[in-house]
C-alpha cells in the first residue's frame, strides 16, 4: 500500500435488514476505492453488540454487498473483518490513554450530575478529573477534552466545521468492566486497518469531533471526512425502518434490478452531470467525487426508482428478461399449479410482459391467465366490464363469432372480429373488448388482448367466455328470484 492510496471501510452493524441508506455508503465509498489501482473497500462486522451477532445477518450484509455489485472476489474488496476480534486493543487503549493522563476514571452516576448541576439536560461537569481514581468497581473512564478552543473537522462535503471544547463533555471510552464503547473502539479499528478516508451518514457527525480528538491523542493523523446527506421520505422526514419501506432485500423480492438501484443510489445526493440520470455503474464510478456531494438531504423517489427500474428492465434482451423472472415462475412461487406452466408459452408473450412490467414481480398477475385453470376473480374488474346491456351480450356475440372454423386463429384476425362483432352491437373496440379481456384473463387491464387470445388458443378462449356467460346469467336468475320472494 502506497500512502496515497485510498483505504475505506464500511461497517454495518447485523440487524436482520440492509438499509438503503447503507446501500448507498457502500456505493460511494466502493466507487472511490475502485478509481486506484491499490484502493481498497474495507467491510468491518461491528458485532460486538451479542443480540446482534449472527452469522445468517453477517451472510446477509455480504449477500446485500454482491448484489450491488461489491463482491468479495474484487481485489478492491478487503475483509470481512470483526470488531469483536480486536477487543484486546480496544482495552490495550483505553489503559494507554488512562497511563499517559489522557483519560480518567470517574464514579459519578448520572443523577449525582444532574443534582451537582441542577439540570438534566447539561452534561457531564468534569467532577473526577483531578481525583486520582484508579480502576474499579463502578468507576467508567473518561476521555480528558482539551480545555478551550475548538476542534476543527475538514469535511469534504460540508467544508469546515467547528466544535468547541467547552460544548464537548468529558465522554466515556469504556465501561467500568472495562469493554469499549463504539467511540473507542470505532478509532481503534480504523487506526489498525489504515483506513484514511471514512465517508457516513450525517447522523455521525455529531460524534466526529470525539473521535477525531481520540486519533490525534493517539498520535494518529484523523482519516479524511465525509458526511452524506441524510435521506428523507416524500414527507422530508428521515427515512425510518418503522416507517417507510428501507430494507434493500424488500426492493430485491420486488423484483428490482441491482443494475437500476445502483444507478438511483447513486444519485441521491450525487449527479454525474449533463443532466443525465439513467447510467450504467461502470459510466458513472471514474465520474464520482466525493467533493461533488450535496450537504442538502436527498429525496428517496420509490415512484421515480420504479422508473428507473422500468428503463432498465426494457433494456434488457429478451432471453435475460426470461432468465430473471423464473423466480417468480417457480413452483414454490407461482400461483398455478407446477405443471401448468408452459415455457415455450412464457417465452412467446415475455416480449409482451417486458415492455409493461416496472418489476419483475408484474409478472406474475399479467400472464397468470395463461397457467391458471380459471382466472382470477377480480370484482371491481367484473362489474365494471360486465354492465347490463354490454357484457351479457357481447359475451355471446363473442362466443358465436369465435366458433367460426373459418376464422384464422391470430391477433389481426381475433382484432378484426371482435371489432366488427362489437360494432353489431353499436359498441366501439374499446367497450367490445372489455367483457372478453376479463372473462378470459380476470383483469380490466392487461397484455395486448389479441395476441393473449392466441397463446390461450381457441378451445380455452370459448371456454372461458362461457363459463362468464353462466355466472352473468345465474346472477340474473338469483336477482330474479331475489325480487319475487
Amino acid at each position: 500500500m502506497t500512502e496515497t492510496s485510498i483505504r475505506v471501510r464500511f461497517a454495518p452493524s447485523p440487524t436482520g435488514m440492509f438499509h438503503v441508506g447503507g446501500a448507498r455508503s457502500a456505493l460511494f465509498n466502493w466507487a472511490l476505492a475502485r478509481q486506484q489501482s491499490d484502493g481498497k473497500f474495507v467491510l468491518r462486522i461491528e458485532d460486538t453488540d451479542a443480540a446482534r451477532n449472527k452469522p445468517e445477518w453477517t451472510e446477509g450484509i455480504i449477500r446485500a454487498l454482491e448484489w450491488l455489485g461489491i463482491a468479495e472476489s474484487d481485489p478492491h474488496f478487503e475483509g470481512p473483518y470483526f470488531q469483536s476480534a480486536y477487543a484486546d486493543k480496544h482495552r490495550e487503549t483505553a489503559e494507554t490513554l488512562f497511563k499517559e493522563g489522557r483519560a480518567y476514571y470517574c464514579d459519578c452516576t448520572r443523577d449525582q450530575v444532574v443534582e451537582r448541576r441542577d439540570n438534566p439536560h447539561l452534561g457531564y461537569d468534569g467532577f473526577c478529573r483531578d481525583r486520582g481514581l484508579e480502576p474499579g468497581p463502578g468507576r467508567a473512564l473518561r476521555f480528558r477534552v482539551p480545555d478551550g478552543g475548538p476542534t476543527v473537522v475538514d469535511d469534504q462535503i460540508r467544508g469546515r466545521v467547528e466544535f468547541e471544547h467547552a460544548s464537548i463533555e468529558d465522554f466515556v471510552i469504556a465501561r467500568a468492566d472495562g469493554s469499549p464503547l463504539f467511540v473507542l473502539a470505532n478509532v481503534v479499528d480504523d487506526v489498525e486497518m489504515g483506513i484514511n478516508e471514512v465517508i457516513r451518514g450525517e447522523e455521525h457527525l455529531s460524534n466526529t469531533p470525539k473521535q477525531q480528538l481520540l486519533w490525534e491523542a493517539l498520535g494518529q493523523t484523523p482519516p479524511v471526512w465525509a458526511h452524506l446527506p441524510v435521506i428523507v421520505n416524500e414527507k422530508r422526514q428521515k427515512l425510518s425502518k418503522r416507517r417507510d419501506k428501507v430494507a434493500l432485500e424488500s426492493y430485491q423480492e420486488e423484483g428490482y434490478l441491482p443494475e437500476a438501484m445502483i444507478n438511483y443510489l447513486m444519485l441521491l445526493g450525487w449527479a454525474p452531470g449533463d443532466d443525465r440520470e439513467i447510467m450504467p455503474w461502470a459510466e458513472m464510478e471514474p465520474l464520482f467525487r466525493i467533493s461533488d456531494v450535496n450537504s442538502s438531504s436527498a429525496f428517496f423517489d420509490e415512484k421515480k426508482l420504479r422508473a428507473f427500474n422500468g428503463e432498465y428492465i426494457r433494456a434488457l434482451s429478451v432471453d435475460d428478461f426470461v432468465e430473471r423472472c423464473r423466480p417468480y415462475l417457480a413452483p414454490d412461487q407461482a400461483p398455478w399449479p407446477a405443471e401448468n406452466y408452459d415455457d415455450a408459452a412464457f417465452r412467446a408473450i415475455a416480449p409482451l410482459a417486458q415492455s409493461r412490467v416496472a418489476v419483475l414481480s408484474e409478472i406474475v398477475p399479467n400472464v397468470d391467465f395463461l397457467f391458471l385453470d380459471e382466472p382470477v376473480e377480480d370484482e371491481k374488474s367484473w362489474n365494471k366490464a360486465m354492465k347490463p346491456g354490454v357484457g351479457k351480450e357481447m359475451l355471446t356475440a363473442a362466443l358465436e363469432r369465435f366458433a367460426d372454423p373459418n376464422l384464422a386463429w391470430e391477433p389481426e384476425a381475433l382484432k378484426t372480429a371482435l371489432e366488427e362483432t362489437g360494432a353489431g352491437l353499436g359498441l366501439k373496440l374499446g367497450k367490445a373488448q372489455a367483457p372478453v379481456r376479463v372473462a378470459v384473463t380476470g383483469r380490466t387491464v392487461g397484455l395486448p388482448l389479441f395476441e393473449s387470445l392466441e397463446l390461450l388458443g381457441r378451445e380455452r378462449v370459448q371456454e372461458r367466455l362461457r363459463a362468464a356467460l353462466a355466472k352473468l346469467e345465474a346472477a340474473e336468475q338469483a336477482a330474479v328470484d331475489g325480487a319475487e320472494a
